[in-house]
This record gives structure tokens, C-alpha cells and sequence, in this order.
């Protein structure tokens, strides 16, 4: 993303008040329990920090990352009322210039946000066994768009992944799935 779409995504956090019920993100509804409670996450395109600050509810430490400079201040504060900001760490990474490095991590969460390009980095980040949780707009049930997945987009790009859940319809697609015990996909 560039330094302008930072200015954009400021504006609209700028002003929006965070959620009060702090909940498994939308898409992963009645699979809360396939997220571990202890381990390490990052959490990709995080925005205000909703799903960085469950994990970290859960007992997860998480690493946020946003291109948002506002949106990362709203994850920050969201933590601290909450309690987690010691299992937290926010910053401002603009994802154009790839996923930045660390270690492996027990949760890779990418909710709401879509670039192919970060698909293999995502899973290199798993640990053995970990857990991807991914959802983006989807071409499936919507008008085609640059920022919409085409059919079968995640299956395709995730298919080293042993399937937990996943579904594609109404214009969004998600995907939970576990890199394998042993080995790389």
C-alpha cells in the first residue's frame, strides 16, 4: 500500500467508534473453538485491533499489523481497555513491501483484506499444526471487483492446508485450515 492509501484508511477509522462486544470475527462464527487459547498470532490488516484483542482475550500474544496509523492508536487503546496490551503489539506495516519477518506463529488471522501476493507468506509463517483463518470478498454471490476473490481463489491458494472449515457465497469466502504436523506445503 502506499503512503496514500495510508492517508485513506486513516480517514475512514478516523472518528469510528471500536465494537463493545469483542467476538470471533463474523466469518468464523461457530468455530471459535478450533483457535487456540495459548500460543502466538498475527494478525494481518488488523484495523482497530477486534480480532488482535480476542486472541489476546483467549490468551494468545498477538502481533497486529495495519497500514492504518489511526487504526493501529484504536488497537492500541482497545487493548488497554480490555486488559491485553501486554499480549499485544500493534504497528503501522505497509503490506505492498511483503509480510515483515519474524517467527512462526501459532494463528495467522487475515480478515477483510486480500493481496494473492501475501497467500505464501501467510502460510510460511505457520507453525507445524497452526492455524490460518482467512476471509476476503468474494466474486461468489457479488459483482466481480479488484478486490474480490474469484471462485474457488482460497481453496486454490491454500490447498497444502488441511481443511477445518470453509465457505464462499454471498460475497465473501473464508477459510480455516491448519498447516500440516510435519513438513511444509
Amino acid at each position: 500500500m502506499s503512503e496514500q492509501d495510508g492517508v485513506r484508511w486513516d480517514t475512514v477509522y478516523t472518528g469510528r467508534e471500536s465494537a463493545a462486544v469483542l467476538d470471533v470475527p463474523q466469518a468464523f462464527l461457530g468455530h471459535a473453538d478450533a483457535f487456540p487459547v495459548r500460543g502466538s498470532a498475527l494478525d494481518v490488516a488488523c484495523g482497530p485491533g477486534l480480532g488482535s484483542v480476542w486472541l489476546a482475550r483467549r490468551g494468545l500474544r498477538v502481533w497486529g499489523l495495519d497500514v492504518s496509523a489511526v487504526a493501529i492508536d484504536q488497537a492500541r487503546q482497545l487493548a488497554a481497555r480490555h486488559g491485553v496490551s501486554g499480549r499485544c503489539r500493534f504497528d503501522v506495516a505497509d503490506l505492498d513491501d511483503g509480510l515483515p519477518g519474524g517467527p512462526p506463529v501459532d494463528v495467522v488471522l487475515c480478515h477483510r483484506f486480500r493481496d494473492p501476493g501475501l497467500y505464501p507468506a501467510l502460510v510460511a509463517r505457520l507453525r507445524p499444526g497452526g492455524l490460518l483463518a482467512v476471509c476476503v470478498l468474494s466474486e461468489v454471490g457479488a459483482e466481480p471487483g479488484r478486490f474480490r476473490a474469484a471462485a474457488g481463489e482460497l481453496a486454490a491458494a491454500f490447498a497444502g492446508l488441511e481443511p477445518v472449515a470453509a465457505h464462499e457465497g454471498d460475497g465473501q469466502a473464508w477459510m480455516l485450515a491448519r498447516a500440516p504436523l510435519t513438513g511444509r506445503s
